[in-house]
């Protein structure tokens, strides 16, 4: 938060400028950019009936995707930046809301997976959980050091139980939030290093 916790309002210009530059003028228009429209939040618990984390997530993916699309030049400010970022909100706000019903249709298809793996003795099902761990653990080494050493950092910490707050005052980062939305870029880059990997 800003001393006293009052906001600042930063123009559009002010924020696709810098991120549009690097190091830590661009993590500061990224933090401005998240807090500036994290008001967005409650309209995703309101208009969607999404949980606190649900809206939470799907504006980190909004604000993740802008990002991107502004560093490539993909926006093109036909519309405010404010206006531009809540469509992209409301497009994940959607698709959740689409993967929420998918999911539980499939539900049961999941059950019969945990009854089959519980029908095993248990030294068999130990031995399975081995192998599957000793297959993620070495893919997710390989992969680990193809992120960067910011994303690997912070996964690590938070995969040793780290709170995103501990994170922030260790890799000193403003806030848990920013935290957070960085982390989810990270685990973004590593679930797209896996899947093309893996294709």
């Amino acid at each position: 938060m800003a001393p006293g916790n009052i906001s600042q309002h930063f123009t559009d210009q002010e924020i696709v400028s810098g991120l549009l530059q690097s190091g830590t003028n661009r993590r500061r228009a990224e933090e401005q950019l998240f807090r500036q429209y994290n008001y967005f939040i409650h309209e995703g618990i309101r208009k969607y009936s999404l949980s606190n984390d649900e809206s939470f997530d799907a504006y980190s993916d909004a604000v993740l995707s802008a990002i991107e699309k502004i560093i490539t030049h993909s926006f093109e400010g036909r519309s405010s930046l404010k206006t531009w970022l809540f469509q992209i909100f409301h497009n994940k706000c959607v698709d959740l809301i689409r993967k929420k019903s998918t999911n539980k249709r499939s539900v049961h298809q999941t059950d019969e997976i945990k009854e089959g793996l519980h029908a095993l003795a248990d030294t068999a099902r130990s031995v399975i959980q081995q192998l599957i761990d000793k297959a993620d653990i070495s893919l997710l080494r390989r992969q680990l050091q193809e992120i960067g050493d910011n994303c690997r950092k912070m996964l690590l910490l938070h995969a040793d139980g780290y709170s995103d707050k501990e994170i922030a005052l260790d890799m000193e980062y403003n806030s848990a939030d920013v935290v957070k939305t960085s982390r989810l870029r990270c685990l973004e880059k590593l679930r797209q290093l896996y899947k093309s990997k893996v294709v």
